[in-house]
């Protein structure tokens, strides 16, 4: 099990830093969020949990922040007094090298405004987030705000013909006993990997929905558990499942991990069958993904459960070639047709 004194000093590689900066999905979204929103940030006073290089406590002070607390508890936070010094703003950016919760008398006054940067793998990884909950609820108003403010967590059927089918012809031999092998071995252990967007299979589904003005830490210790069906989208290979995340922003700005958009250093997570299914568009494939937090809070075990769709509730409507769904559909369009019609008598 990793130490707290191993997670924070895991930050103190200068090199996972430049990969986070050099990540320009992650960068513009922030920036955006910040200098885009000055009259949110204007004479504001503001928390910046988790502040690593302090480029964020930056553009709160550049935003016209009033006073900004950044708080880091690894050795870094030595470094950001030298990068609020390279760029004019030691008047406004107060470090705090301290765990957020160590900290007594380093800030004895609420704030207008958190940002923070905790998302990890799957979102939850490393387990931030509950971080993010405490200083809310030990230093945030009662109406302020947080950066970003809402999380969500996806989860889709897809085909890995990247992993696979390498090993059906190399140079003209056939080796697909070890992709077999290969396919077994990875089904114990979530992939971080892009997923390509023509691999997804199905119209992706909502694992959970977390708003971080009312989340409470008992609500991450259990993740997902919904029973899901998915009417597969064209023909091909249920070989896993893609996992990703989006975190919204004031005004609905947003940033996505998803396989459609701009890729980000968080990439996909990816839970492998030890088998593939090959699957037919309309045809419905249902499984159940749960993340539970294990002994080590910041890490979560996820569990995959293939389920039979015959025996698991569809939504209503659902676009499989089932015959009840068919049905369903179309009793609701007929449904839908008469409500139209009377309505334009009336």
């Amino acid at each position: 099990m990793e130490t707290p004194d191993e997670y924070f000093s895991s930050y103190e590689n200068f090199e996972v830093h430049g990969l986070m900066l050099s990540d320009n999905p992650r960068m513009t979204a922030y920036k955006n969020a910040i200098l885009d929103k000055k009259d949110l940030f204007h004479n504001k006073i503001v928390m910046d949990v988790g502040s690593g290089t302090g480029i964020l406590s930056i553009f709160c002070a550049q935003a016209g922040a009033a006073k900004v607390y950044s708080v880091e508890a690894s050795k870094l936070s030595e470094l950001i007094e030298q990068v609020v010094d390279e760029n004019n703003y030691k008047e406004v950016i107060k470090i705090i090298p301290s765990k957020l919760e160590d900290i007594k008398l380093e800030i004895n006054e609420k704030v207008d405004i958190i940002v923070s940067e905790w998302m990890g793998f799957y979102l939850v990884h490393e387990g931030m987030l509950d971080t993010i909950l405490t200083a809310r609820d030990r230093f945030l108003k009662s109406d302020g705000l947080i950066f970003p403010c809402i999380a969500k967590l996806y989860a889709v059927p897809c085909q890995v013909p990247s992993l696979f089918e390498f090993w059906e012809n190399i140079y003209g031999v056939k080796m697909t006993c070890i992709g077999k092998a290969m396919r077994e071995q990875k089904s114990s252990k979530p992939e971080i990997i892009l997923v390509d967007p023509k691999d997804i299979i199905a119209e992706e589904k909502i694992l959970a929905w977390i708003d971080l003005k009312t989340a409470t830490s008992d609500d991450l210790n259990t993740i997902g558990g919904q029973d899901l069906v998915f009417p597969s989208t064209k023909n091909g290979k249920f070989e896993g499942v893609c996992i990703w995340w989006d975190v919204e922003f004031h005004d609905d700005l947003i940033l996505s991990t998803a396989p459609s958009e701009p890729p980000t250093h968080w990439k996909q997570t990816l839970i492998t069958l030890p088998n593939n299914c090959q699957v037919e568009q309309g045809e419905p494939i249902a499984f159940r993904v749960t993340l539970n937090r294990n002994n080590d809070r910041r890490k979560y075990n996820l569990e995959l459960v293939v389920l039979n769709p015959d025996e698991t509730d569809h939504d209503l409507p659902c676009s499989c070639y089932f015959t009840k769904c068919i049905v369903a559909r179309e009793y609701l369009k007929h449904h839908s047709q008469e409500i139209d019609t009377n309505n334009g008598f009336e």
